[in-house]
């Protein structure tokens, strides 16, 4: 994520983000986003177990269309 990214650099990037958010917010913002990051991580763990659990109930075989060579908007000749 930081490659080539040197010592200098995150500090100078984390007094861009202190002169924007003023030092009493950061501690709200570190908040949110960690509450947002574990809301997030738990979705993906749900999604997860969901597709786990959806992949054990699923038929064994496979489905598949058949292609009869027509076009099914238009009526059988006779």
């Amino acid at each position: 994520m930081f490659a080539g990214m040197q010592g200098w650099h995150l500090l100078i990037v984390l007094a861009v983000i202190l002169l924007l958010f003023g030092a009493a917010k950061l501690p709200a913002l570190a908040k949110s986003m960690g509450q947002s990051a574990r809301v997030f991580k738990g979705e993906m763990k749900a999604m997860k177990e969901e597709d786990a659990s959806r992949a054990e109930s699923a038929p064994a075989e496979p489905t598949t269309v058949k292609d009869s060579g027509t076009d099914p908007e238009t009526p059988p000749r006779a």
